[in-house]
């Protein structure tokens, strides 16, 4: 079941806990409050303007908008008993009670309960007057030059100073002069200890400890950990510092003795439990406890998150910590640098505009938000003082902070500060510490058998008749005999998957792959007529990433699966150097059989006349994609922009890596049958190049583009690329990735045979070829992509005259916003169940909670959201939620029925041509309220119900449908109303049928326009 969790936060932290949460197939969306730039809506994570100071008013919002779990970020509200008022209304909560948090809202109480529990910490004095406090700090037998605001002070409420006289006067400064406010009406004086410092967080779960990986963060501004103190400039994880001995210890000394000791005096602690260390010569000593995650220590934490976040946190709130430890990732290091504004941490500027931030994360580095804002038209400004945080994970901490810093140059933000020597201890301390290895050389010997392991059981599940498929000899057999061949030909092909790679690695999207190299091998292999019978691949890096290398092969393992190819073998080649960090190459090698008499093309049957059956390609498929990548730096897109084409919420990156087809077990029965004279494979080359290597030189084919379906990407690349038919033609698919010669009595019976699994239509015929004539012609080519990109209907014209029959469309996907008990929507319901019904309502939106209209849709099996106006303070935020919604449900069409509030235009032109309405009367007659009472006072003798496009005018949009009702003697405005009701009954379902099935369009005039049927 997919969940909706409520981020509490703006900051960089809540940002990356945003991110990691939404990676989690049971959390359907991320809300973040109030959030940043970064956070609005990114995929499945949008901000909320719900008060998150109120509790009430935060417990009333979660509970009428489904919200499973709140996740607060910082201390703040953790402090203020969010938790406790949260957890005390029903709505599941994770973070510590207020008076577990004491431990970072009370560094004097944290102190004390260190004190009384034997946990190691610095020797120290907790003072409310001033000069007592400068006392101690002068009479103290230790080095007593660490003051610190007892109280919340954001991060910033310690100074270390230089002598005794600095420490007194910033004891004046906090105490006197309020430098931090009631947070510092208590200070804490402690001695300052020498050594390393390290944060070693874990999560608790009021009884057992798992602890996250060590990190450290950098308070200073400058490099060399010169200037001011800050909220933390950046941070890297782990330390190497930390051994797993010295973590085994931290973890028994300090992280479970506090929990332990919290259960102990009754405030149970479940959350993340922050230990600040100092790794002195006596042992680690604490510092400091927060009761949350670091900034920016999160965001180098959650990266190296192997486990599901939401699952770790459920196992933390139910107590199952101790069975079910989060895992992290193994061999890799991550690197987060702060981009500040400039003069921070004093005053600085807003409103700095921020660019670059596509392309940082195209590189394969991920940018979390902290203090930014949106402007209109998408723009990102700054609007605190620490305002990015760009964070790289690689197999080395030194490969990490330089992606990193790459990553933070190309950001283009006038005078921002950021150091770029994070990570400057660990990387001295593993030059001083390190032997030489294998390892040390690039290769992890260690890491390619963890790759074997892993993928031994995924290659034993593509065994088939000739061969156990089992990995780990130095070669690999197959049976020729066993696999029921007599006279066989062997056919073997070797392909890659071309620059589709480097899209994959920027996108980090890997497990696709793997199919289009099987794809591109098997269905050349298939183009001689024969059976795939076992395929090999190659893998080859700079550095192993066992889990990227696992998802390539995973999914060649699934892909020859699918073929019905075993995977035999295949060879990983680690080669330090010779590729950039994050890069890898594919190759792939397929060996199949045939018959001898059952080898392809025929060419001595293919004759003038002879029919081409197109099947359909997924997309680009694995050829073009340089000159893809180049349109694509064109039009100013990343791969994380939505995309122009493709299904709704798709981005660029996803489209462009929908994996190649595999036509093995489409087309290998009808092979067998002996109606296919050729085959063509549609790969680099495009249309112009592939088809005649299966002809004699005697004849040339003619193409008909509108016979057949282009997907819109193609259309894209043509027009945003300024491409043209031939470059097109030779370059890519265009929505064919098979094209079979048959003879004409054959190509009906083919073409049904086909089509009961996949779209395929009959696309041109064989010509003789005249001397000096292009061996292939496509004609219509052009129209059809300007058409399609136009936003023409993509199904093939002139089908009826050839025959061709498509299967049926997809059906429009519909959500239904309500106010009350939803009469029409039940209508609308009945319509769309019908199996002809082009229109699926998958969502409907109330204002109200406990309408009757939500119980018809639940009971219907309809999923259900409640956006009550009441919580929000415009009807911007009301109407972006809605919107919000129906994005996450990726509707096509919203209908009105009975929805009793003003959409604003902002919304009616987003949805300008796909937003329908109900009016009870023959508009434009009696627009607005009491329509029958207007009809009835003027006396007319037909009153009705009209549906039409809303248009920002009240009830003045494009008429789709209209019924006329009579009036009768003596009507009165309650018969009239039911009379109308019962129109519009049939009056709204027969509209939104027409428009879900494309009959009816809106113009870009405003007009209707109906679609000619031929």
């Amino acid at each position: 079941m997919s969940e909706r969790v409520l981020v509490v936060g703006g900051g960089g932290r809540e940002h990356a806990l945003a991110w990691k949460l939404a990676q989690s197939p049971q959390v359907q969306q991320v809300l973040v409050a109030p959030g940043n730039a970064g956070t609005a809506n990114c995929g499945k994570i949008s901000n909320s303007e719900v008060s998150v100071s109120n509790h009430a008013i935060l417990a009333q919002f979660c509970k009428d908008h489904h919200v499973r779990l709140v996740v607060v970020g910082p201390e703040a509200p953790l402090a203020a008993g969010m938790v406790d008022d949260l957890t005390a209304a029903g709505v599941p909560c994770f973070g510590p009670s207020a008076k577990a948090a004491q431990l970072e809202a009370s560094k004097s109480f944290a102190k004390a309960f260190m004190e009384r529990h034997g946990i190691p910490t610095a020797r120290y004095g907790s003072f409310t007057d001033p000069q007592e406090a400068c006392s101690y700090i002068r009479s103290a037998d230790f080095p007593a030059l660490v003051v610190k605001a007892s109280g919340l002070a954001a991060g910033k409420g310690v100074i270390v100073a230089r002598d005794q006289a600095e420490a007194c006067q910033a004891v004046m400064d906090i105490m006197k002069d309020g430098a931090f406010g009631p947070a510092g009406e208590t200070v804490v004086v402690e001695e300052l200890l020498e050594g390393e410092e390290v944060s070693c967080l874990c999560f608790s779960d009021g009884t057992s400890v798992a602890p996250m990986p060590p990190a450290q963060d950098h308070k200073r501004l400058e490099d060399g950990d010169a200037g001011p103190n800050t909220g933390g400039m950046g941070a890297y994880c782990p330390t190497p510092q930390v051994s797993q001995e010295l973590l085994q210890q931290i973890r028994e000394t300090v992280l479970q003795k506090t929990v332990d000791g919290m259960r102990e005096e009754g405030s149970p602690y479940m959350g993340v439990l922050y230990a600040g260390l100092m790794l002195t010569k006596q042992g680690p000593k604490v510092l400091e406890f927060n009761c949350r995650f670091g900034d920016p220590e999160c965001q180098v934490l959650l990266p190296l998150l192997q486990s599901d976040l939401y699952e770790v946190i459920l196992s933390t709130t139910s107590g199952r910590l101790a069975s079910s430890a989060p895992v992290w990732r193994q061999d890799s290091s991550a690197v987060t640098v702060v981009m500040a504004s400039a003069g921070y941490p004093g005053s600085y500027r807003k409103g700095v505009e921020i660019t670059g931030l596509a392309q940082a994360q195209d590189s394969g580095l991920q940018v979390f938000h902290a203090g930014t804002a949106l402007k209109d038209g998408g723009v990102v400004v700054s609007s605190g003082g620490r305002v990015l945080t760009v964070t790289a994970v690689r197999s080395t901490l030194e490969a990490a902070l330089q992606a990193a810093n790459r990553g933070v140059a190309g950001v283009g933000f006038p005078g921002a500060v950021y150091r770029r020597d994070i990570g400057h201890r660990a990387i001295a301390h593993l030059k001083q510490h390190r032997r030489l290895t294998y390892k040390d050389s690039g290769v992890n010997i260690a890491a390619g058998n963890q790759l074997v392991e892993m993928i031994k059981p995924l290659a034993k599940a593509t065994s088939r008749p000739g061969c156990n498929a089992e990995l780990g000899g130095f070669a690999g057999l197959f049976d020729l005999k066993a696999a029921g061949f007599v006279d066989p030909i062997l056919v073997s092909g070797t392909d890659g998957v071309g620059t589709k790679l480097k899209v994959a690695q920027a996108c980090r999207q890997h497990g696709g792959l793997g199919q289009d190299l099987v794809a591109m091998c098997v269905n050349d292999v298939l183009a001689q007529g024969a059976e795939p019978l076992f395929f090999l691949d190659y893998f080859s890096c700079g550095s192993l990433n066992v889990e990227v290398a696992a998802s390539v092969v995973g999914g060649v393992a699934k892909a020859c699966e699918a073929a019905g190819c075993a995977l035999l073998g295949g060879e990983t080649a680690e080669m330090p150097g010779v590729y950039a960090p994050g890069e890898y190459d594919l190759a792939g090698f397929c060996v199949g059989a045939a018959e001898r008499g059952a080898l392809l093309p025929r060419l001595e049957d293919v004759a003038e006349g002879d029919l081409l059956i197109g099947v359909a390609s997924s997309g680009v498929h694995s050829n073009g994609f340089s000159l893809v990548r180049q349109v694509l730096e064109r039009s100013g897109l990343s791969y994380s922009s939505p995309a122009p084409f493709g299904k709704p919420g798709q981005t660029v990156g996803e489209v462009l890596l929908t994996p190649t087809k595999i036509y093995s077990r489409l087309l290998l029965p009808i092979l067998r049958s002996g109606a296919i004279k050729a085959y063509a494979h549609i790969t680099g080359g495009g249309l112009l190049e592939n088809i005649p290597r299966v002809l004699p030189q005697r004849l040339a084919v003619e193409l008909d583009a509108s016979q057949w379906s282009i997907p819109a990407v193609f259309s894209w690349l043509h027009k945003e690329g300024r491409l043209s038919e031939e470059e097109m033609a030779r370059t890519f698919n265009c929505g064919l990735g098979a094209v079979l010669v048959v003879a004409p009595p054959d190509a009906q019976r083919v073409l049904r045979q086909l089509q009961v699994h996949d779209e395929a239509w009959i696309v041109g015929s064989l010509v003789h070829k005249q001397p000096g004539a292009s061996p292939v012609v496509v004609r219509n080519l052009r129209q059809k992509l300007l058409r399609a990109s136009a936003g023409g209907p993509p199904e093939a014209e002139g089908a009826a005259e050839h025959g061709n029959s498509s299967p049926p469309c997809k059906r429009t996907r519909v959500g239904v916003l309500i106010s009350g008990t939803g009469t029409n929507l039940q209508a609308l319901m009945d319509r769309a169940r019908r199996p002809s019904s082009a229109a699926e309502i998958v969502v409907v939106i109330s204002n109200r909670p406990g309408v009757q209209g939500l119980k018809r849709a639940s009971l219907a099996g309809i999923q259900t959201r409640v956006v009550d106006h009441k919580l929000y303070g415009s009807r911007a935020e009301f109407d972006g939620t809605i919107d919000r919604v129906l994005e996450e449900f990726k509707v096509d069409l919203v209908c009105l029925a009975g929805f009793m509030r003003i959409l604003t235009g902002a919304f009616v032109k987003k949805w300008n041509g796909k937003l329908l309405n109900i009016h009870p009367s023959l508009l434009p007659s009696f627009k607005g309220v009491n329509a029958q009472k207007q009809a009835l006072q003027a006396g007319v003798r037909l009153a009705g119900c009209t549906v039409h496009f809303v248009a920002e005018e009240v009830d003045a949009g494009a008429i789709i449908v209209q019924e006329a009702v009579p009036v009768v003697a003596g009507d009165t405005e309650e018969s009239l109303s039911d009379r109308i009701r019962e129109a519009e009954h049939r009056a709204f379902p027969a509209a939104m049928e027409l428009v879900a099935s494309g009959a009816v369009q809106l113009g870009e005039d405003g007009h209707i326009v109906w679609k000619q049927h031929s």
